[in-house]
């Protein structure tokens, strides 16, 4: 039974101590895309429009 308490003990221990080191990890900067016209922006200028053809449509059927 100490045998096998004892090699629970050196399984744990070498464990923790392969785990890692001291130096301090190497992390390599994110890229940055460069920005594109994306379709949200093209998209508020079709909202734009769509709401000065209603309105004008509604101008012209409340002149009748």
């Amino acid at each position: 039974m100490k045998s096998i308490a004892l090699a629970a003990a050196f399984t744990l221990a070498a464990t923790t101590s392969f785990a890692g080191s001291l130096a301090e990890p190497v992390v390599e900067a994110p890229v940055a895309e460069a920005e594109t016209s994306s379709s949200a922006s093209s998209g508020q200028g079709y909202i734009g429009f769509a709401i000065i053809a209603l309105l004008a449509v509604g101008a012209i059927i409340a002149s009748d």
